[in-house]
Parts: structure tokens; C-alpha cells; sequence
């Protein structure tokens, strides 16, 4: 199943502007907001309300102060969960953002949910070489197609590995934002849902590539939606699809990705699912990240 209704999100506690992970995501913004840690908090908190009026579970975890982890907010990264009882564990390109990995999140969900199988990629660090979870890797679970953008948070060794293990096929290409810079995640130019797939192909500027990501969409029966690179500068490739404890689908995004759509873009997205979207400003500014990057999606069966 492409969709699950349970998500993983994480509550932050030390939320800022991460100089580590500046260094390869133009969409950080630095500045010196000393209340971002206040304004990130309204925002994730009116943001799982939203959610959970809209009848998706979410599973909140409060960050804790010791170590210092400004990025926690986005879980997605470090830890997948995977409906054969797997979770996995990924290499992370910021120190700091390794430190995240914190043993009272796994356990927590471990007393929620049936794990039967961890397989653990993190020893990939001592080589220098990174998978971000869910961000560096977009996943068509139903078609078992993991479409990767190459970076320095994602490898193409480590991406082997992780489509070996879970059953996958990697789809690996380049893509690089306005200004010729490499895409940092591949969860910003492209979102799979169930029946299409929202990309920015103007950021794949390889002419082989380009053709051979439109091809796999093709053929895995989805219909291709496009976005433009000022769009993608507004996060509008960073969607996810949930569905409710009905069944019903609904496509995620942030507000500011919702106000870039084109009127048909949004008419034909709300053909498939309806749009629930939040105001996530300070999230995306300080961070980098978006709705998207927010939700670790939960397919194991509960306890």
C-alpha cells in the first residue's frame, strides 16, 4: 500500500538554523530568529491538529534538550517503517543530525508497534557515505521503485544496499535547483502518491535521465504532474499522501506550497485526494524542510 494512516512526528525542543547541514541545502535561510524555537512549536502543534481533525493518527514524541539536535523535527530522515515489521535506520550527513537517533524513540514505538526486523545503515558514516531516509529517497512502495537524486546525502552504494535488502529498484538521477546547485533531498523535486506522482522535472538537466524518470512514472500507471523550479523553491514537490481512519486520501503539504499551485494544478490534485495544508514559515526558513519532511510514515501493525 502506497498510504498509511499513522505517522511519527517529533515535537522540537532546540529547533534552529543547523549550520551543518547549510553547507548543501539552499533552502535554509540563516538569520537570527531567537524565537524560532517558539514559532517552529505553533507551527508543528497547529500542524497535528490539523492531522488529527482530519482523522489521521499521529503519533507525537517529545525531543528531549540533551543532545542538541535543532533538526529533530524532521524524522523522516533517520528512520523508516516498513509494512514487513522493518524499520530502518539510515547514515546521516550532519554530526548533529546523527544525534537524533535517540534510543527513547525507537523503544517508544517498539511498545506501540510489532517490529520484527531493524536493518541498521549507519556504519555507512565512517566511509562518508549517506542515505536520508524518506528525504533521499522517494518511494513508490506499491511498484517497489525507490527514486533517488544524487547528492552528498545520498549514495549511490548505500542506496544499493537499502534496495537489496528491502526489495527495491533504485531509479537514480541528477537534479540540481536554479542556480546549477545539486538538489539536497529528492523528497523536495518529487512526491508519489497512488495514482500520480508530482515532480519538477526542469531540474533534471540531464536529457537521458530526464526521459528515463518519465518512463519508470509511465510505467507504473501513474500519471505525471508537473511543477516548475519556483514551485519546488516553494516546497510544493514536498507532499505527502496519507488517508484518513476511513480510507479516505488526503494530499499534505504547507501552506506556502498550497498558495505556489496553479489553479488546474490544484483541480486536478484535488480530482485524486483533497489538500489539507498548514503554515509551516519558520519551519521552512530555519530548517529547510517541510510538511513533508515532518512525517515518518508508519506501516507497521500495531501491538
Amino acid at each position: 500500500m502506497q498510504t498509511t494512516s499513522h505517522i511519527l512526528m517529533i515535537r522540537p525542543v532546540n529547533f534552529g538554523f543547523n549550520a551543518q547541514t547549510a553547507v548543501n541545502n539552499a533552502f535554509q535561510v540563516a538569520g537570527a530568529d531567537a524565537a524560532a524555537q517558539e514559532k517552529a512549536q505553533l507551527e508543528f502543534d497547529n500542524f497535528v491538529t490539523q492531522l488529527r481533525s482530519h482523522g489521521v493518527f499521529v503519533t507525537v514524541i517529545n525531543d528531549t534538550p540533551e543532545p542538541y539536535t535543532p533538526d529533530s523535527i524532521f524524522p523522516n530522515n533517520w528512520i523508516s517503517f516498513h509494512e514487513t515489521g522493518t524499520i530502518c535506520l539510515y547514515p546521516m550527513f550532519a554530526e548533529n543530525r546523527r544525534q537524533e537517533r535517540k534510543p527513547v524513540v525507537i523503544h517508544h514505538l517498539q511498545q506501540l508497534f510489532t517490529v520484527t526486523n531493524t536493518f541498521d545503515f549507519t556504519g555507512y558514516e565512517k566511509e562518508n557515505l549517506f542515505l536520508e531516509g524518506t528525504g533521499s529517497m522517494v518511494l513508490d512502495r506499491d511498484n517497489k521503485i525507490a527514486y533517488a537524486c544524487l547528492s552528498p546525502r545520498t549514495h549511490q552504494t548505500v542506496l544499493d544496499d537499502f534496495c537489496k535488502k528491502m526489495g527495491y529498484r533504485p531509479v537514480l538521477f541528477t537534479s540540481v535547483d536554479g542556480g546549477g546547485q545539486a538538489v539536497y533531498h529528492t523528497n523536495v523535486i518529487m512526491c508519489v502518491a497512488d495514482r500520480y506522482v508530482v515532480i519538477c522535472l526542469d531540474s533534471l538537466p540531464n536529457h537521458e535521465e530526464n526521459k528515463m524518470v518519465q518512463e519508470m512514472i509511465g510505467n507504473s500507471g501513474k500519471e505525471l504532474i508537473r511543477i516548475s523550479l519556483e514551485q519546488m523553491n516553494r516546497f510544493a514537490g514536498n507532499m505527502l499522501q496519507v488517508h484518513d481512519k476511513a480510507g479516505e486520501k488526503l494530499l499534505v503539504m504547507s501552506s506556502q506550497a498550497y498558495q505556489s499551485l496553479q489553479p488546474e494544478q490544484i483541480i486536478k490534485l484535488e480530482s485524486y485526494n483533497r489538500i489539507l495544508h498548514a503554515p509551516l514559515t519558520t519551519i521552512e526558513t530555519n530548517g529547510g524542510g517541510s510538511a513533508r519532511c515532518m512525517m515518518a510514515e508508519v506501516f507497521l501493525k500495531r501491538q
